[in-house]
């Protein structure tokens, strides 16, 4: 577990499972998916089918659950693009209107980056999202992450354009912004 203030990143526990479930598949269209990569369909799913994988979610190292005053309030996850080479890719969501906009993204990807950076071998970690994620973009910006691709037009949205936006932090960067770095 890793903690700022009333913010927490841990491991998903079994008590997390309904919650995990109504944030993320209770509804067919919930507002976090305007963000999080919209131009994929997102599919409900019943309680009873979501249990069935469920079990795979508790203690797993690359999936944790976001906490405010001990509350579920979203994810963050990592992902190999390139185990061999430890090309590693992060994601982050925050489920509910009511907490964007309050820096929780930020922090929560700031300890994420600290337990990646403490506990795996990386050498790069990044993040991929969508020019019309702005937000998204702002948070990869204060961690000192750089822009190290824009692929022009290459995702499709209520019938317009985006590009996709990849960023990225060197180990040695984040270790040498890590105390520095002001959210």
């Amino acid at each position: 577990m890793y903690k700022d203030e009333e913010l927490a990143i841990r491991p998903v526990n079994e008590t997390d499972l309904p919650v995990l479930w109504e944030l993320i598949y209770k509804e067919d269209a919930p507002e976090w998916k305007k963000w999080d990569a919209p131009y994929f369909p997102h599919k409900s799913k019943p309680y009873e089918k979501f249990l069935e994988t469920a079990p795979t979610l508790v203690d797993k190292e690359s999936f944790w659950v976001i906490t405010s005053n001990d509350i579920v309030c979203g994810i963050v996850s990592y992902y190999f693009e390139d185990e061999q080479s430890n090309w590693l890719e992060v994601g982050i969501v925050i489920h509910e209107g009511h907490n964007w906009n309050k820096g929780i993204g930020t922090r929560s990807l700031k300890l994420w980056l600290n337990h990646i950076f403490n506990s795996l071998p990386a050498v790069r970690v990044g993040l991929t999202t969508w020019s019309g994620n702005e937000r998204m973009i702002r948070v990869g910006e204060k961690l000192g992450m750089q822009l190290e691709a824009r692929i022009r037009k290459v995702r499709f949205y209520k019938n317009k354009y985006y590009d996709s936006i990849r960023m990225g932090i060197l180990r040695e960067e984040w270790e040498s912004l890590n105390s520095t770095v002001k959210i």
